[in-house]
């Protein structure tokens, strides 16, 4: 199955808060806040919502074709994809601008507040898909993740001209999307990705009902934090799925982007939709351990173990057959 994957690639400055941001808060002052937050640690990593799933799948031995603009700082964080499976050879470059850059700081609560400068991310609305389909055959999936607004607009059309399926993953720029916006990425989607939030917020800016945002999608999955994630088909009954016993709580940043990884190479390897979730969530409780989007590692023993403690030795002995880690820094 050949996958390709359009979004964000950025630097992420991650910074941990040793309090909650709730007790600097006022009630009845939040129309003029004006903060500062001494944080306790600073981690600069690699990240952005493409360059993150991309490097998910890559993880797990897929070979994911990257589709997003970056700026001339690029060749470093190329090199590290590359080593980690992901196909960048048709990634737009920059001659100006700098890679997008992420920043968030983090509570004891693992409540988040975050900025995003695009920097070359603004050039994507550039990339056209029909000479990358030239050169690589068509795609059996695109995944349209946080980018450039005006480019995931143009990738959504794109790909219905080309007949080209579409799991659609707006995520954090649905904030910055109006209805329209929102409701021509969606429409039509095979898989559509969102968590409870996001749910609520594309409800209310396209004015459909529940029921009209799931009727215009094949599948619908949505990530419901700590509780897993539920699998909406139509036809059949939701799917639920529970969340692998973390190590530890270490970052948030990330977590969803990973748990996309694992479910599309769950389907790259035609598994059913429970195990696709599975795997998403195994891959987001690795994420969430360590600090950093794509910083977590493990043998194929150790994934199958932890695994198989989770969701049961038939769905590891399903898992197994496909997966090909790649253990490289």
């Amino acid at each position: 199955m050949k996958v390709a994957v359009a979004g964000s690639v950025g630097g992420d400055h991650i910074m941990s808060f040793g309090g909650k941001f709730t007790d600097s808060l006022v009630a009845g002052s939040l129309s003029k806040v004006s903060l500062s937050f001494l944080v306790d640690t600073l981690q600069i990593r690699r990240g952005g919502c493409g360059a993150n799933i991309s490097f998910g799948m890559g993880a797990l031995g897929l070979n994911p074709i990257l589709i997003a603009a970056v700026g001339k700082d690029w060749v470093d964080y190329q090199a590290w994809l590359n080593r980690h499976g992901v196909d960048t050879s048709h990634v737009l470059v920059s001659k100006t601008l700098h890679t997008a850059t992420f920043m968030v700081t983090t509570d004891t609560e693992l409540n988040q507040i975050a900025s995003f400068f695009p920097g070359a991310m603004s050039e994507a609305r550039n990339i056209e898909l029909a000479p990358i389909i030239a050169k690589t055959g068509k795609f059996d999936l695109l995944v349209i993740s946080p980018d450039d607004p005006q480019a995931m607009m143009a990738y959504s059309q794109m790909a219905r001209d080309l007949k080209i399926p579409v799991a659609a993953d707006p995520s954090q720029q649905l904030a910055r999307m109006d209805g329209k916006e929102i409701a021509q990425l969606i429409d039509g989607a095979k898989y559509l990705f969102l968590n409870e939030y996001e749910l609520a917020l594309a409800i209310q800016k396209t004015g459909w009902t529940d029921r009209q945002l799931f009727d215009r999608v094949q599948v619908r999955v949505v990530t419901l934090g700590s509780k897993g994630a539920q699998i909406e088909e139509h036809g059949k009954e939701t799917i639920y799925v529970g969340v692998p016993k973390e190590k530890a709580k270490l970052d948030p940043t990330g977590v969803g982007d990973n748990f996309r990884s694992g479910f599309i190479a769950g389907l790259a390897w035609g598994l059913s939709h429970e195990r696709c979730g599975q795997l998403g969530s195994m891959l987001a409780t690795y994420c969430i351990e360590t600090t950093g989007t794509q910083e977590y590692h493990f043998t194929k023993d150790e994934f199958l173990s932890r695994f198989e403690v989770a969701y049961g030795k038939s769905g590891a002995d399903e898992v197994k057959p496909h997966l090909n880690v790649r253990l490289v820094g």
